[in-house]
């Protein structure tokens, strides 16, 4: 069963490590590793982040917004495929995925934050305290990554990214699925329950990485599930954005 995260699935890590093992020595996948590279990679994130933020002074510099925010949106896209089909490649494409990645929330943020002041601090707020809170029932057990819990979230997350696609393609004819976007009360509802999906897809990811530590994956993997760990958090903070902007315009 593989992980909701398309860049994690049921033989990322055990692929990497079916190799001769003691071809890397004592370089193998840790757990401390990876918490590392997770943290180095929110820091060149951040740093992406400041940069298109800096940039943003008011609704007068909106049409500077959008070169970032397109260009940093296809840019993680392509490192993104390039780092989930070229694993080895992770060292170096996953911090560029960061950085990049960084500049397009960063301009995102500035936008939201000009509409709806305060929202930024509480999407990271939140974001953090769900991957916290997530990462403590994980690892007490509370939660459990068993195959009917895997596959009810890759199933609900497929189903999301369709909806989305499908959206996006009706808008190409001037039309839309009104509760996506909407701030109605069935807007928010889909909105939660795109945002628990998300969340969700952490604990996917918290027990594949597991299983790379335990089938002691080369040491490029870490790099490896650092990178997939961001994607999905980079997912949460967009729908939680979402589902804040549409409570807040209805105050």
């Amino acid at each position: 069963m593989q992980s909701g995260n398309p860049t994690l699935n049921k033989n990322t890590f055990l692929d990497a490590a079916s190799g001769d093992v003691m071809s890397h020595g004592d370089q193998v996948m840790t757990l401390n590793g990876t918490v590392n590279k997770t943290g180095l990679l929110l820091i060149l994130a951040l740093v992406g982040a400041m940069f298109s933020w800096g940039q943003f002074h008011g609704p007068a510099s909106l049409p500077a917004m959008a070169p970032l925010m397109i260009g940093g949106a296809i840019g993680g896209l392509v490192l993104a495929l390039v780092t989930t089909f070229k694993k080895t490649w992770a060292p170096v494409t996953a911090p560029l995925y960061a950085l990049v990645e960084g500049v397009f929330i960063g301009a995102i943020s500035a936008i939201f934050e000009m509409r709806y002041p305060g929202i930024v601090m509480q999407g990271v707020g939140l974001t953090f305290g769900v991957m916290a809170a997530l990462l403590l029932a994980y690892r007490s057990g509370l939660i459990r990554a068993t195959e009917k819990f895997k596959l009810g979230v890759v199933a609900a997350t497929g189903g999301v990214l369709l909806l989305y696609l499908a959206n996006m393609v009706m808008g190409f004819f001037g039309h839309s699925m009104g509760f996506v976007n909407g701030a109605s009360g069935l807007g928010i509802a889909f909105s939660a329950v795109v945002v628990v999906i998300a969340a969700l897809n952490l604990i996917l990811d918290f027990d594949m990485i597991e299983q790379g530590v335990n089938a002691r994956a080369p040491k490029y993997m870490e790099w490896y599930g650092a990178f997939a760990l961001i994607v999905t958090l980079v997912w949460l903070y967009l729908e939680l954005l979402r589902l804040l902007s549409k409570l807040q315009s209805r105050n």
